[in-house]
């Protein structure tokens, strides 16, 4: 959430615009000509995904995505990891593993 009213206030400051004067922020974007940084995110994390998908099975980025850490979390922390968000976007861009072989996807 911090991320985005970072983002948003970068963009009504390009565009020269206040909170006040109300303009969307979908608006402000297409002025500007530039994506939801939550998208970008999404898309680079899914560039490096499917990347690591396509090296050798002995490769260490491989590796590292499969390892699994011992130590515990403390107790408000939820056990999330890279891998999770990653298979969360694919769903809801309804990608699967062998997907990452086609760049253009």
């Amino acid at each position: 959430m911090e991320l985005q009213q970072a983002e948003m206030r970068m963009v009504r400051w390009m565009c020269n615009v206040k909170v006040k004067d109300r303009v969307p922020t979908k608006e402000l974007r297409e002025r500007l000509g530039i994506d939801d940084i939550i998208l970008i995110l999404q898309q680079n994390r899914l560039r490096w995904y499917g990347h690591v998908l396509q090296n050798e099975e002995t490769d260490w980025m491989k590796k590292c995505m499969e390892y699994e850490m011992e130590h515990s979390r403390p107790r408000d922390r939820l056990k999330r990891t890279w891998k999770d968000i990653v298979q969360k976007y694919c769903q809801a861009r309804n990608l699967i593993k062998e997907d990452a072989m086609d760049r253009g996807r």
